[in-house]
């Protein structure tokens, strides 16, 4: 057993805000790449601010007590972490140190680690807030995620937008953006291409981006009009639309293949916002992967990863989702197409064999 205070000489610390193994931007990120870095050495310790009992409540409507209780936990956990700080080599940071207040915390850690990488998921130095935790949007300080970008030893960023950004804070000009990945031998393709059965229309996500599933609700009513869909909605909540033949999915890792093989055409909608800028496409990786045809905002990242009309379909506003939708609902030969193709882009770029080289050669090099 390793004595209290001994420094661990292959060691890293992630510090996180979800537990492990729930939160997709952890997910299909860097926790995937575990295995990869234990098997090359390093001894790994993650520390998430929240457990998994404030994980369940966080996003649902009330349950205060719960996440008070839960926020005192995580910030109690937090200081146990700056206690042990100098016993890793490496501390990785995944969004923040702390959710709430002033920059302490950040700043405490990046004094006590050797080497620190910070992983920066979205644009987190612009403001959000949701509407089951709106009370809380005035404590949270995007300072806390500008110190850190500024302060580490190595960046790994989102998107190219806001590489770029980091680029001009970061103190060593050590940044670098690495795409989400996905594991091409577990996210297996089982669509068959047919209209033999009523075609099904699937989004994924949690409820923080709930509010992206929303824009759509027009796109869809307008569409029933014009053919005959299913609507598969797989998250964390529930979801209303009387209107719609729909089926909702609480998300699972155990069933997370299984769902997602039930979906033909996967939808990524996303709003002109600042924030977007800083997202990953990593949804549309996910659908591309099982070989869906993808429908997506032409906004930020996505049109890195979606080549109009050769490996799905870019769309710029209602109009436009309502006609790609009805297209490929229609034409099964162009669901192929575009499905067989999106799944080869993900195979030969967005996968975790060809992606994993670039986490470690950052952690191994510091």
């Amino acid at each position: 057993m390793l004595s209290r205070n001994k420094p661990l000489k292959k060691s890293i610390l992630v510090i996180c805000p979800f537990p492990q193994g729930v939160a997709a931007g952890q997910r299909l990120k860097y926790e995937q790449y575990f295995s990869h870095w234990k098997d090359n050495g390093y001894e790994i310790t993650v520390s998430s601010f929240m457990s998994m009992s404030l994980w369940k409540v966080v996003y649902l409507e009330g349950r205060y007590l719960a996440k008070i209780i839960g926020t005192i936990t995580g910030h109690f956990y937090r200081l146990c972490d700056l206690f042990r700080i100098h016993r890793y080599s490496v501390v990785y940071v995944h969004m923040w140190v702390t959710p709430f207040g002033s920059t302490l915390f950040e700043r405490a850690v990046t004094l006590l680690s050797k080497k620190l990488v910070y992983d920066i998921e979205d644009n987190t130095i612009t403001a959000v807030s949701n509407k089951v935790n709106g009370i809380i949007s005035p404590l949270k300080n995007p300072n806390k995620s500008k110190l850190l970008i500024k302060m580490a030893d190595y960046v790994i960023t989102s998107s190219p937008t806001l590489n770029q950004y980091c680029l001009g804070v970061n103190n060593k000009k050590q940044c670098k953006y690495i795409s989400s990945s996905v594991n091409v031998n577990k996210f297996l393709p089982a669509n068959t291409y047919s209209n033999n059965k009523k075609i099904t229309v699937g989004w994924t996500g949690t409820f923080s981006s709930k509010e992206y599933l929303d824009t759509l609700r027009n796109v869809f009513l307008e569409l029933r009009k014009k053919c005959d869909f299913r609507l598969i909605i797989i998250g964390n909540f529930e979801y209303e639309f009387p209107e719609m033949d729909l089926d909702v999915i609480q998300w699972s890792s155990e069933s997370e293949v299984r769902d997602l093989q039930k979906i033909d055409i996967g939808v990524y909608p996303l709003p002109d916002d600042p924030w977007v800028y800083g997202k990953s496409g990593l949804k549309a990786i996910q659908y591309m992967a099982f070989g869906l045809p993808t429908v997506a905002t032409d906004i930020g990242t996505t049109s890195k990863i979606i080549k109009h009309m050769k490996n799905g379909l870019l769309v710029s506003n209602d109009k436009e989702w309502v006609q790609a939708l009805e297209q490929l609902i229609k034409n099964p030969e162009l669901r192929k197409k575009l499905g067989e193709n999106a799944r080869r882009t993900i195979v030969e770029k967005y996968s975790t064999n060809v992606i994993k080289t670039e986490y470690f050669s950052i952690i191994n090099n510091l």
